[in-house]
């Protein structure tokens, strides 16, 4: 099943792990979006940095640290994802709190490790 995945901290450059992560998720044909600092293309995927109304998102894959999430704890919960993934480096006991209190499931995991592995 494919699930459509908003990569938070989307990069512009080739040699970022988010970068990679869309490349990845777009070889395995998951429908992505992205936010990054910067405006620009990965894999033909077009990166705001605006916190658009996505729809339907299945899965939030995190790519900034703990101090630089807050701002979007609100609304990662309104997207009412499937699940948030912490990929190493963006582990937050605040915001899992936060995500168990709305009912949204969370791993501590590699997105990269995820796919390679089958188990996204």
């Amino acid at each position: 099943m494919k699930k459509k995945t908003l990569v938070i901290g989307a990069s512009l450059k080739s040699n970022r792990y988010s970068t990679v992560s869309i490349k990845r998720l777009t070889m395995y044909e998951h429908p992505v979006v992205a936010i990054g600092l910067r405006e620009g293309k990965v894999s033909g995927v077009d990166v705001s940095v605006e916190k658009e109304p996505f729809k339907d998102i299945d899965t939030v894959t995190l790519y900034i640290n703990p101090s630089r999430q807050a701002p979007y704890y609100d609304y990662i919960i309104t997207l009412n994802p499937a699940r948030v993934i912490f990929n190493p480096g963006t582990e937050n006991p605040e915001f899992f709190t936060l995500l168990k209190e709305n009912n949204i499931d969370f791993e501590v995991a590699c997105t990269l490790v995820l796919l390679g592995t089958n188990q996204y």
